[in-house]
């Protein structure tokens, strides 16, 4: 629990980078360049088919950005891509410096901003523990206290001599998180690393950070698109957009505003200009329109089906397509999903029209993905294209005395079909 003691102050700071070709290389390509943007030319030191409009410009990554964290507490960082979190992360560790404002730390920082960070791969996973505690000031005799903790949870005992270029991506992020958790500092400092591990050590890291908020009274900072993750750990939520600071307060207030930029209350999404996110690079199969064939998405009777307009776009003639029309909560938790088997795709575009029950759902606010996918053997699928869908609000409006009222914070978010007693036999 917090002590009420300033562990992280950030007053008014700003991060501004310079976007395109810094410099020429020499003192007469710079003048050139000048000379020519200075007459509205092209310059003539950029490769053909560079942009211009990006010569000499800057983007503000981060533009006054201001808050404070007291000792103990936990600290969600959310916001989309680009909106300046991992920039922040980087300044707050020194990575990087501001361009403007201050960052005032009260104490020892462990970081973890991507797996391994710190290790030298040359060194063994021991070795880069004794480092990394060098690095925040401890003493061989600290280290050594801790070693067998540190190994211990790590769960790569076998491996500890190892060289740790040797290691697997889950084994890094093992050694890495336990080594930042473990050593004596104040205040942790993680970026969406844990990702890698497994679903066990996952659940192990989360209990260890809660304990260090909560029990040994470390500072805590954690950036992360996982939504149930934010909700479990912190109990404090600051949101990014656009490199400023949204929101700063209650996890599920913070949460439902960052889910509002992430889908549109609106019955028709066009995805022909939407950039998909890195982690698959296909674009055999693209969604480009979609329809709810609803007057309102804010008013969708529950007991109703819904009709979904589509338009995809295919590079060459596809069989065996899958689409699921995915439903969340409102904090962004899978909740259920609809599918579409065995899809066939000509070449060019495609159009195609399908009914949704949401008979099963109780009254209240919830939001979608549309996943494309390559259908295979023994249910194995490869994901084609992966976009947010829109928000909408399911309401029942047909009245009956007889029925319990429907309270989802107590009951849940699915409704069953109600129950008949059976006949004797």
């Amino acid at each position: 629990m917090s002590e009420n003691k300033l562990m992280i102050r950030v007053k008014d700071v700003k991060k501004q980078y310079r976007l395109g070709q810094i410099g020429g290389g020499t003192l007469r390509g710079d003048l050139q360049s000048w000379w020519a943007r200075k007459r509205g030319k092209e310059d003539p030191n950029t490769l053909i088919g560079t942009d211009q409009r990006l010569i000499g410009t800057t983007f503000m990554a981060l533009n006054g950005v201001s808050f404070t964290v007291n000792k103990g507490e936990a600290v969600g960082i959310i916001g989309s891509n680009g909106a300046g979190k991992s920039t922040l992360l980087k300044l707050l560790t020194h990575v990087t410096a501001p361009t403007e404002g201050d960052i005032d730390l009260y104490g020892r920082v462990a970081s973890m901003l991507e797996v391994g960070t710190g290790f030298h791969p040359e060194m063994t996973g021991r070795e880069n523990v004794y480092l990394n505690g060098a690095i925040l000031g401890m003493t061989r005799a600290e280290i050594d206290a801790k070693m067998d903790e540190i190994i211990e949870f790590s769960e790569v005992r076998d491996f500890i001599d190892t060289p740790v270029k040797r290691y697997s991506s889950g084994m890094f992020v093992k050694l890495a998180f336990s080594v930042a958790a473990h050593l004596d500092s104040e205040i942790m400092i993680m970026d969406e690393v844990l990702a890698v591990g497994d679903m066990k050590f996952q659940k192990k890291c989360l209990t260890k950070m809660r304990q260090a908020a909560q029990r040994d009274g470390k500072t805590v900072l954690y950036v992360s698109h996982n939504m149930a993750t934010i909700r479990d750990l912190c109990d404090r939520c600051i949101v990014l957009d656009k490199g400023k600071v949204v929101f700063d307060g209650e996890v599920d207030e913070g949460i439902s505003i960052y889910l509002a930029t992430k889908s549109k209350a609106t019955n028709y999404v066009d995805y022909s200009d939407f950039k998909r996110d890195n982690w698959f690079k296909r674009d055999n199969l693209r969604l480009q329109t979609v329809r709810l064939a609803v007057s309102s998405v804010e008013s969708l009777e529950r007991t109703e089906p819904v009709r979904v307009e589509y338009t995809f776009y295919a590079q060459e003639s596809m069989e065996n397509i899958g689409l699921l029309f995915e439903v969340r909560d409102e904090l962004g938790n899978p909740l259920a999903a609809s599918c579409l088997y065995g899809l066939q795709m000509k070449k060019g575009e495609n159009n195609l029209t399908a009914s949704y029950d949401f008979a099963t759902l109780s009254p209240g606010k919830y939001s979608n993905y549309f996943t494309t996918v390559s259908l295979g053997n023994g249910g194995s699928y490869a994901v084609e294209d992966w976009v947010p869908g829109v928000q909408f609000r399911i309401v029942d409006t047909h009245e009956n005395e007889n029925r319990v009222e429907w309270d989802a914070k107590a009951l849940g978010l699915i409704q069953l079909p109600d129950a008949h007693l059976c006949g004797e036999e």
